[in-house]
């Protein structure tokens, strides 16, 4: 029975219901035309309704997917039954601000009002709080009632997509802007709770203070155990990070341990080296974990339990083929095979196990409910037929279990306490739920946390193992890959990509995020200790005389930062020749006054071009009297001298050309023709010491990582462009 309308009175609109039912996601109509006094009321598709506020809560809690939204047993229910009758207290003028005082005490200790998770509790008084408009408002910029601003305020954070939308919506029209605050106002408010209520409301809790402070349920300090579950089918992104980073970041705030699990139950997409490279990159991030496992490493207790289940008719193997199946299981029919005896299920489970022809058309479904809303949870696949050998036990198994039936298994028995998950799971995790439930296994706790989005950025492993297989890019460690290795080889360093990830939090708003904070969060890392080189592009370059320039050479050993002594010294050779960029060559005028570059000024006397306009030679005299301060053109230099090195400069560009693909949109059709460019340019002598992985500025220029050091004159230092974190524009 489905809800066609909300109806509501224009001047008391239901906040709790309308904020529950966003929650829940349920699109529902509204109709604010009600008279006054009148009670909400859901008008159902069959004609019947509802009437009350606590009523149409109570209604919410029971058909959500939300878990334990109306409590997970009969106390709970009742728990939250008190504070849906507590919550209009809040808005009764005098009781309004002893009301404030009982819930601010009640919360001292907890995170959310009833149990360890939000509840249509949280919801009705959040709802009558923000309600109230700017007698809350007021009440939540003093530091009156600690605890309940803190409450308040990770809900409004955790929650924003919906919350802020509800405040700017109903509020925001009866209380003005404050009530409908903004999200950075929100957080910075919470930065300030959190430091004051250190000792009270986190009192006991590890870790030093967070830009985020929000709570996995269920905690039982020094006894969380967290894993970090990547499959070996790709090297690990930027996506992957902020999952890795978030279970260090729980682990070490509650004194517990993250495990590293390879997620390896597809033998067709996995292998060794993304094992190996796995590795590499969690070692890269700093992620301190207690030991390596494999979901492999269960396979005869997974196949036993499937077993078990088919025994209890809780599982059968179906042979429908996978288009129907899915056909099916959009519409919500019941498969011919779901009738089988156990008999007959063990028989074909017998055929899968061989491999044989009958077994390979086979799949073991789990037998859960064909008629759920939730599309998760009709029947879905626990066990596939694969003949492709494994990468680490080889040819051992035909068949193979799937994610959503290993994963439940092998966190209970790992003695996992909460399963981070991002949010894209969501409608996945009652069916996580229930096939623990099924196998009678000790529940596990999932927290959500929103996928970390980049924008013109692909993070589907898929689809970069296309541009690697089609050779677009020069491997899983590209700069124009999202992966740990093509961004640290760009010049991102690990500090900065940590710093990016935990400023996010484990927020479960889905962000599309600019690359251009992390990359101006970078420079802010590396600009203060880089050294400075010189480079001159070599196409075009213009040769300098200066008359009354150093008939004989001479060195001068200058720093190479000249805020950052440990950045080292330089070499500068000091010639009557030097070398300049034609772009510097094409804005000079005949007697102007310009500035060498750590050198002093110079006076241009003579321009020779060619037929096309470009400058050939220029010549002049050196004036060490001049002041800097007076010269527009601070120009880069080098001595005209056989030491220099050659450079190739690469510059990288986005893969594709689009910030966001929508759903069912092809990404080639939206491929960036021009992605890479090389600059041929010289640089100075000094550059021969420089390593693979050094950071260095070149003046002018911008900041670049060494991907290839100095080896011999004939092969160039390849250097790689380090974006700084303004826009840029396609590469031409």
């Amino acid at each position: 029975m489905d809800i066609k309308l909300l109806s509501f009175p224009a001047d008391t609109p239901p906040l709790s219901v309308i904020v529950a039912a966003k929650l829940a996601r349920f699109t529902i109509p509204v109709d604010s035309s009600l008279p006054s006094a009148s009670a909400p009321t859901f008008l159902f598709t069959n004609g019947s309704k509802l009437h009350g506020t606590s009523v149409l809560l109570r209604y919410i809690g029971r058909v959500t997917n939300i878990p334990n939204f109306y409590g997970q047993n009969a106390y709970e229910s009742s728990q939250i039954d008190e504070w849906l009758e507590y919550a209009p207290i809040l808005s009764s003028g005098s009781a309004f601000e002893n009301a404030c005082s009982y819930v601010d005490k009640y919360l001292e200790r907890r995170t959310f009002l009833v149990s360890h998770s939000l509840s249509l509790a949280d919801v009705a008084v959040w709802a009558g709080l923000a309600g109230t408009g700017q007698r809350w408002e007021s009440l939540r910029k003093s530091k009156k009632y600690l605890n309940l601003q803190r409450w308040f305020n990770s809900l409004l954070v955790e929650y924003s997509n919906d919350l802020d939308d509800v405040l700017t919506t109903y509020v925001g029209k009866k209380g003005g802007k404050s009530s409908g605050a903004k999200l950075k106002d929100i957080q910075g408010l919470i930065q300030k709770t959190n430091s004051v209520n250190q000792d009270t409301s986190d009192k006991g809790k590890p870790g030093s203070k967070s830009t985020f402070e929000v709570d996995l349920p269920n905690v039982e300090i020094g006894k969380v155990r967290l894993r970090f579950a990547p499959e070996p089918s790709g090297y690990l992104h930027i996506g992957h990070s902020k999952a890795a980073l978030l279970n260090q970041y729980f682990a070490q705030r509650y004194n517990g341990e993250v495990i590293i699990r390879f997620d390896d139950t597809n033998p067709a997409k996995e292998s060794n080296e993304f094992v190996e490279n796995l590795l590499k990159d969690i070692e890269t991030l700093g992620i301190k974990y207690e030991t390596v496992t494999y979901t492999s490493d269960y396979f005869p207790q997974l196949m036993e339990m499937a077993e078990n289940l088919i025994h209890q008719g809780k599982a059968y193997v179906d042979d429908t083929p996978r288009e129907q199946m899915q056909k099916e299981r959009m519409e919500g029919i019941e498969s011919k095979s779901r009738s089988n005896s156990p008999e007959e299920n063990l028989r074909l489970w017998k055929e899968m196990i061989l491999g044989t022809e009958q077994g390979l058309l086979c799949c073991l479904r789990g037998k859960l409910d064909m008629q759920d809303p939730n599309k998760s949870l009709r029947d879905p696949v626990y066990y596939r037929c694969n003949p492709i050998p494994h990468h680490r036990i080889g040819s051992k198994y035909k068949i193979y279990p799937t994610y959503d039936f290993a994963c439940p298994f092998v966190d209970s028995i790992e003695g996992i306490t909460h399963a981070l998950r991002s949010s894209e799971y969501h409608d996945r995790n009652a069916q996580y739920y229930r096939i623990q439930e099924d196998m009678g296994l000790r529940k596990v706790h999932i927290y959500e946390f929103s996928r970390l989005n980049m924008v013109y950025t692909l993070l589907s492993k898929r689809k970069l193992l296309w541009f690697v297989q089609h050779g677009k890019v020069d491997g899983w460690d590209d700069p124009r890959f999202p992966t740990v290795q093509g961004i640290v080889r760009r010049g991102l360093k690990v500090e900065a990509l940590i710093q990016f990830i935990l400023e996010q939090g484990a927020s479960k708003n889905l962000n599309l995020m600019e690359w251009d904070k992390l990359w101006t969060i970078n420079k802010k890392i590396i600009d203060p200790v880089c050294p400075r080189h010189t480079a001159v592009i070599e196409e075009r370059r213009v040769l300098f005389t200066l008359d009354n320039g150093p008939e004989t050479p001479f060195i001068r050993i200058i720093p190479k930062h000249k805020k950052y002594e440990g950045a080292g010294e330089k070499s500068s050779t000091f010639t009557k020749r030097i070398w300049i960029d034609q772009v510097d060559a094409q804005c000079i005028k005949v007697d102007e006054e310009i500035t060498l570059m750590d050198w002093g000024n110079a006076i241009v006397k003579g321009i020779e071009k060619d037929q096309d306009g470009f400058v050939t030679q220029l010549s002049g005299i050196l004036h060490p009297e001049g002041s800097v301060k007076t010269t527009k053109l601070k120009a880069t230099w080098l001595p005209d001298i056989d030491e220099l090195v050659t450079l190739s400069l690469m510059e990288y560009d986005y893969l594709i050309t689009k910030k966001k693909l929508e759903e069912g949109e092809d990404f080639l059709d939206v491929l960036n023709p021009c992605t890479k460019k090389e600059t041929v340019a010289v640089g100075d002598s000094n550059m021969r010491n420089i390593k693979r992985g050094d950071i260095l500025q070149l003046e002018r220029k911008g900041y670049f990582r060494c991907d290839v050091p100095y080896v011999r004159p004939s092969k160039p230092i390849v250097l790689i462009a380090i974006p700084d974190g303004r826009q840029q524009s396609c590469l031409k």
